[in-house]
């Protein structure tokens, strides 16, 4: 049966944005960005839900424009999605690895209760594997608070996903290896399934 709620999925930086990747080059933000919410979209699909990839052009795509497509689409939609924006994390500035590994979600500081209980819940879900947990403080919330313009900028519950880290060697090894991946994207869709309907 299929779902009402619309999930929409921003896929971050594109190609183009400098420094969005591990030191040494592995890792490439906007080409992992773009596979997982390829997997995403797909096991969300399979449980019934409708799903849109916000940014299906492997270029950048300004953060106004990514808004601007989220709201017509919400809006057609009758007021009835979620945005999910997937991101990978870094500590440092791009140069060398650093100690600093996770997940996290970041939900705006005037954020819905709705996006505050599904952050929650992503993390709940995704903290269930202690690969995935890192050593970076976790509010007792289940997600910290942050003025990024995709939170910002759009009308629907929004979640930004800070999927481990690009300069930590485990946290890239983990990202890189398929198996990892799509269990990262499966405890999000899990999360997704629980609070939407």
């Amino acid at each position: 049966m299929e779902k009402q709620t619309l999930i929409i999925i921003d896929n971050g930086h594109g190609k183009e944005t400098k420094g969005k990747c591990s030191p040494g080059g592995q890792l490439q933000e906007w080409a992992w960005t773009r596979k997982s919410a390829r997997v995403l979209a797909g096991i969300l699909k399979a449980s019934g839900f409708r799903c849109s990839l916000l940014v299906p052009e492997d270029y950048d795509v300004s953060l106004s424009e990514r808004c601007q497509r989220a709201n017509k689409l919400h809006a057609q939609n009758g007021g009835r999605s979620v945005l999910l924006s997937l991101h990978c994390n870094a500590s440092g500035n791009g140069v060398g690895y650093n100690s600093a590994s996770g997940f996290s979600c970041y939900v705006h500081p005037a954020a819905s209760v709705a996006a505050k209980g599904l952050a929650t819940k992503i993390w709940d879900k995704v903290s269930e594997e202690a690969a995935f947990k890192g050593n970076r403080w976790r509010p007792s919330a289940g997600y910290l608070q942050a003025n990024f313009a995709i939170l910002r900028g759009t009308a629907m519950p929004a979640v930004l996903l800070e999927c481990l880290y690009m300069d930590n060697m485990n946290d890239i090894t983990l990202l890189l290896e398929p198996s990892w991946q799509n269990r990262l994207m499966q405890q999000v869709a899990a999360a997704v399934d629980e609070v939407c309907k």
